[in-house]
């Protein structure tokens, strides 16, 4: 039990240290990471997985995945776009994708924050009533 709140503790400190100005920086990552494996401490492997799901969970933060059902015309994707960097960051990579089981309408996802007003889940949400 004590190795596992060490081994989080350690990987926390390592992903604070990961940042600058308020940004993750690549160049700290690996040195964290290369500190980590020529030092070994204890439990080093379970230290540096931790943090490799921390900074993944940090990656997804800023990176948006925009479906809809038909291609979006480029006027309105750089809409969306500029309204998701207005609320996410100017650092937020973006994705589209078609997917037709939506039907109509999109699902924005952009880390654990999902805006969905396609048809299907409409039509979810109906069945679910009844």
């Amino acid at each position: 039990m004590k190795s596992t709140k060490d081994v989080r503790k350690i990987s926390r400190q390592l992903f604070r240290h990961s940042f600058t100005s308020g940004r993750l920086d690549e160049e700290k990552v690996s040195q964290m990471t290369q500190t980590v494996l020529a030092t070994k401490p204890r439990h080093y492997f379970d230290v540096l997985k931790d943090y490799e799901r921390l900074i993944h969970l940090e990656v997804e933060k800023r990176h948006a995945v925009i479906e809809s059902a038909t291609p979006l015309n480029r006027t309105l994707g750089d809409q969306i776009v500029a309204n998701l960097k207005s609320r996410y960051g100017e650092d937020l990579t973006t994705e589209f994708r078609t997917n037709p089981e939506l039907l109509g309408g999109l699902r924005i996802k952009v880390g654990n924050d999902v805006w969905d007003g396609s048809i299907k889940s409409r039509l979810d949400q109906l069945q679910e009533q009844f």
